[in-house]
């Protein structure tokens, strides 16, 4: 990936698949911060550059003597380093309630999500979670109003975890019934279309869907 911008001794380990990857790029692209990205698969992991991290933790933002790790740890210092444009709300309110969102798209997509796409997982469990995981977004699109994204008019930190699952949902054979999920699907256009969203894309997650 390559994003114009600020110049900075950051380095970024990632997958090329990863979610929680996709996550931190977005960020990166909608702040247009330049890191030095290194893709790295799950048996590279030992690398000298990430032995300090715990085993598995993917993404990693190395930024000078800082080793960071867990994708909303990244995010939320990306946002206090770079504050603009804002990805979090200035409000303790609001702000609360991102986090809330957070939580909600963590536990109800992000973790079925990694079910689907885990190794070692039975068919049986992998068949729940898919159906567990198009519920709940139908469920969730129910109250997607008409307001330009999930939380307001402005994109947020929200927007950087929802827009990875939903972008990944033809890949995980999830499709979304149409009249159900009318302004949900006018949010993922809008969110997709996106010059960040586009530079934050892999060439992995560019072939995720047709």
């Amino acid at each position: 990936m390559s994003i114009s911008g600020r110049r900075t001794p950051m380095v970024l380990y990632s997958t090329g698949t990863d979610q929680y990857s996709h996550r931190v790029r977005l960020v990166l692209a909608e702040k247009r911060i330049l890191v030095d990205e290194h893709f790295m698969d799950r048996e590279s992991l030992n690398h000298d550059a990430v032995q300090e991290n715990p085993p598995d933790e993917i993404p990693t933002l190395v930024d000078r003597d800082l080793f960071l790790f867990h994708s909303l740890v990244i995010m939320e210092y990306l946002d206090e380093r770079y504050p603009h444009p804002p990805l979090l709300p200035v409000y303790p309110v609001a702000r609360a309630e991102s986090r809330l969102m957070i939580h909600r798209i963590q536990k109800e997509w992000s973790e079925r999500v990694d079910t689907l796409t885990g190794k070692g997982i039975r068919k049986s469990q992998r068949d729940r979670a898919r159906t567990e995981l198009r519920e709940s977004i139908i469920s969730f699109a129910h109250g997607v109003s008409e307001q330009k994204f999930l939380m307001s008019n402005d994109f947020t930190i929200v927007d950087c975890c929802a827009a990875p699952v939903l972008w990944r949902l033809e890949m995980l054979g999830i499709k979304l019934p149409t009249r159900q999920t009318r302004n949900l699907r006018r949010y993922m256009n809008t969110v997709f279309s996106r010059e960040s969203f586009r530079a934050s894309l892999s060439e992995e997650e560019e072939e995720m869907r047709t």
